[in-house]
C-alpha cells in the first residue's frame, strides 16, 4: 500500500492557481494517495508558523505555495527547510524571471489578478451574457456574441459556454434538434459570428443521456437514448455544419478545458480572417 502524502496548499490569495497546478501535477502520477489541506489568504508570519507546526506533526508532508511577498515567501521556505518539509514555490522563480526579462520590478501585490479593472468587468459581463444566452435563449441578440456553439443534446454546450465566459468570451449556445432549429439570421449570415459545431461519438452520447435521465429519476426516453436515432442526429448535425462551413470540435474524449482551448484557437483564426 502506498503512503499517503499530506499536501499543504498555501496561498496569499484565493488559491485558484495552486488548485490548478496541483491538479496538473497529480494527473501525471497514477499511484498517489494524498490528503489536501488548503490555507488561503495567508499573509502573516504567525499564520505560516501555525501551518508549519501542523505540517511537522504529519508524516509525508509536502508544501506548495503561491506567495508574492518576497519576505513572507522566504520565511516559509526557510521555516520549511528547518523542519525538513519539502516546500515548492509555484510562482516565485517565474515572477523573478519575468522581472529580469521585462526589466521592471513586479508589484508583489496579493490577488493582483483580481484587480477591478476593465478586463475584470468585461469578464463579468461575458459571464452574465453567456448565462442569459444559454440553451437558445435571447436569439434576437445573437449578433452580440463572440462565440456561438451549436450541438445536439449533451455535447457539453453549457459547461463549455460558462468556461469560455470566464475567459471573457460572450458565448451563446443553441441546441441543434434539426436544421430548422438554427436561427434564420445564422442561415442568412453563417459568418455573423464565430460559429462552432460540437459533436461526439453516438455511443458516448447514449451513455451520457442515460446517466442524465437516471440522475433526474426520469423514465428512459426511447428517442432520446436510442443509439440508432442518436447516430442519425449526429450525422445530420455534421452535414449541417459542413453545409454552412462551420468548424467542428469533437468533444468525445475532451474535457471542458480542452474543448474550450480548441474553440479559442478557432476564434483566433476567425478574428485574423475577419
Amino acid at each position: 500500500m502506498n503512503d499517503t502524502y499530506k499536501v499543504y496548499l498555501i496561498s496569499d490569495s484565493t488559491g485558484e492557481t495552486l488548485d490548478r497546478v496541483f491538479l496538473a501535477i497529480k494527473a501525471q502520477f497514477k499511484n498517489i494517495e494524498y490528503d489536501i489541506k488548503s490555507y488561503f489568504f495567508t499573509r502573516t508570519e504567525s499564520q505560516i508558523i501555525k501551518i508549519l507546526d501542523e505540517a511537522k506533526k504529519q508524516k509525508n508532508s509536502i508544501i506548495l505555495y503561491t506567495i508574492v511577498d518576497n519576505n513572507l515567501a522566504k520565511f516559509l521556505a526557510n521555516g520549511s527547510a528547518e523542519k525538513k518539509i519539502p516546500c515548492f514555490g509555484v510562482l516565485g522563480n517565474l515572477i523573478l524571471s519575468f522581472s529580469k526579462l521585462l526589466n521592471q520590478q513586479a508589484s508583489h501585490v496579493p490577488s493582483g489578478q483580481y484587480t477591478l479593472n476593465d478586463e475584470y468587468y468585461d469578464r463579468i459581463e461575458a459571464i452574465q451574457f453567456s448565462m442569459n444566452h444559454d440553451d437558445g435563449n435571447l436569439i434576437n441578440e445573437i449578433d452580440k456574441a463572440d462565440l456561438i456553439l451549436l450541438g445536439v443534446s449533451r455535447t457539453s454546450k453549457t459547461p463549455t459556454s460558462i468556461y469560455l465566459a470566464n475567459k471573457g468570451f460572450k458565448t451563446s449556445n443553441i441546441p441543434l434538434v434539426n436544421e430548422n432549429s438554427i436561427p434564420i439570421i445564422l442561415k442568412q449570415k453563417p459568418k455573423l459570428s464565430c460559429v462552432i459545431g460540437l459533436t461526439s461519438e453516438p455511443e458516448r452520447l447514449a451513455d451520457i443521456r442515460k446517466n442524465r435521465l437516471n440522475s433526474l429519476k426520469e423514465k428512459e426516453s426511447t428517442n432520446y437514448t436510442n443509439i440508432e436515432k442518436i447516430k442519425k442526429e449526429v450525422d445530420e448535425a455534421r452535414k449541417t455544419f459542413k453545409k454552412y462551413g462551420w468548424p467542428v470540435v469533437d468533444v468525445t474524449r475532451k474535457s471542458v478545458e480542452e474543448t474550450a482551448a480548441s474553440i479559442i484557437k478557432i476564434h483566433e483564426i476567425y478574428k485574423s480572417n475577419d
